[in-house]
């Protein structure tokens, strides 16, 4: 089983930059593709981004089209968020999301097979 572990998340002002991380333990980290989601307090979950096995891959949700980036360092068993441009409704608990599989990124998105704890992403305006 996989057990994924987010870093990163802090207080930043409105138009900052932030990067997240999630170390993934185990040995399979390129069969499968990760994802990251966000949840604000009274909301639902909220899809942030989904990047292949092999990191050629992405797919990213509307409110987070050109200033999110996820990347992935298959030898560091770590994916990131790297997240410009932050906005207050950026404010949220940020969580790492696996799926195995490393071409499923679409099916990362709608059913992780593992989820981290999640880290806070706070954005003062």
């Amino acid at each position: 089983q996989e057990q994924l572990v987010e870093s990163g998340g802090q207080l930043v002002q409105a138009g900052g930059s932030l990067r997240l991380s999630c170390a993934v333990s185990g040995h399979t980290f390129t069969m499968y593709a990760m994802g990251w989601f966000r949840q604000a307090p009274g909301e639902e979950r909220e899809f942030v981004a989904a990047i292949s096995g092999g990191g050629t891959s992405t797919t990213y949700g509307d409110s987070v089209k050109g200033r999110f980036t996820i990347s992935r360092d298959n030898t560091k068993n770590t994916v990131y968020l790297q997240m410009n441009n932050l906005k207050p409704e950026d404010t949220a608990v940020y969580y790492c999301a696996a799926r195995a599989g490393p071409a499923q990124i679409l099916r990362v998105r709608d059913a992780p097979d593992y989820w981290g704890q999640g880290t806070q992403v706070t954005v003062s305006s």
